[in-house]
């Protein structure tokens, strides 16, 4: 059925729905996961500080959910990106990885245009041709 699922997550509670969802599955069809963060770029706040920061932050998510994977027996690969853009980092490395699904959750729920699925969720089902299948 599948054989490679994308994970993205920011870190959130919400996010790690997605993630726990997304190592079920795997470890269910035997799939090995590929684990993503993305750190959204901004040219106008980044100072060394902040980005080293942001990858220290990022780099303990992912050792956490590399640790929930190992513990479920899935195959798992922890990538960080900085990207001004999530969701055009999260297709182009499903894309590039082979990734034959992804598992997102619906996170980032602000204003009127994301008031079904966060707007990075939303970007992610509108650009990718990969089955995306999003937690709650």
């Amino acid at each position: 059925m599948y054989r490679r699922i994308l994970i993205p997550t920011d870190g959130s509670e919400l996010a790690h729905k997605g993630v726990v969802h997304g190592l079920s599955l795997a470890r269910a069809v035997g799939a090995k996961v590929v684990v993503l963060t993305v750190e959204a770029f901004n040219p106008y706040d980044a100072s060394e500080s902040r980005m080293k920061e942001a990858r220290e932050h990022a780099a303990s998510i992912l050792n956490e959910i590399a640790e929930e994977a190992k513990s479920a027996g899935v195959e798992c690969e922890t990538l960080q990106l900085i990207q001004h853009d999530p969701d055009v980092a999260i297709v182009a490395t499903a894309k590039e990885k082979g990734c034959d699904l992804i598992v997102i959750a619906s996170h980032g729920r602000t204003g009127i245009a994301a008031a079904l699925l966060g707007s990075v969720t939303s970007k992610v089902l509108v650009h990718t041709a990969i089955p995306v299948l999003v937690c709650h």
